[in-house]
């Protein structure tokens, strides 16, 4: 025989099943979530060694590779500009690795969206603590007008782009030059 269930016995196996779904997919989701960080912990030490300690020469293409890709190739002006931290610190030890640069010829600037002006004193503070130069040292910082009002996500996590340029560069740039070069025609 058929059972006849009432509308509040109906509406209750219903929020009952919801919450179970809901449920479901939150544990499913987080599984996922843990097998990706997993996967991204396993790559990780994997390519650190694999790849290992870099030889002079093997810094040498990897420096002419990202100027390459990020840094100025028409104005005899060496510079390269990049957000991320890391490779800020990737690209000054290896001038100072291959081309004998010390801190003193590093000059910096910032490069920042004009919604973040209150927070320059804060972000030339991020950029002289990881760099280990002095933020008086930094030239202006460059205030880019956005057409449209970006909303960041992680708008207190936003330290904009920070240039690296190099007092009496020209030997240097014209070496990146030849560099870039040598990647071009190497394969």
């Amino acid at each position: 025989a058929d059972v006849k269930l009432t509308s509040k016995q109906i509406n209750k196996l219903h929020e009952k099943m919801v919450r179970g779904s809901y449920s479901g997919r939150m544990k499913g989701a987080r599984m996922q979530h843990e097998k990706r960080i997993k996967r991204s912990l396993k790559a990780e030490g994997e390519g650190i060694k694999k790849i290992g300690k870099l030889s002079p020469r093997e810094q040498l293409i990897a420096l002419a590779a990202l100027y390459w890709g990020e840094g100025s190739k028409k104005r005899r002006v060496l510079f390269i500009n990049n957000s991320d931290p890391e490779m800020i610190m990737f690209l000054m030890k290896c001038f100072k690795n291959l081309f004998g640069v010390g801190k003193e010829r590093f000059i910096l600037s910032i490069g920042l969206n004009e919604i973040h002006r209150d927070r320059e004193d804060e972000i030339k503070n991020y950029w002289s603590k990881l760099t280990g130069i002095d933020k008086n040292k930094f030239r202006k910082t460059i205030f880019i007008k956005a057409k449209n009002k970006k909303s960041y996500d992680n708008f207190k996590h936003y330290y904009g782009t920070l240039r690296i340029n190099i007092k009496k560069s020209i030997d240097i740039y014209y070496k990146m030059l030849g560099l870039i070069k040598g990647l071009a025609e190497g394969l």
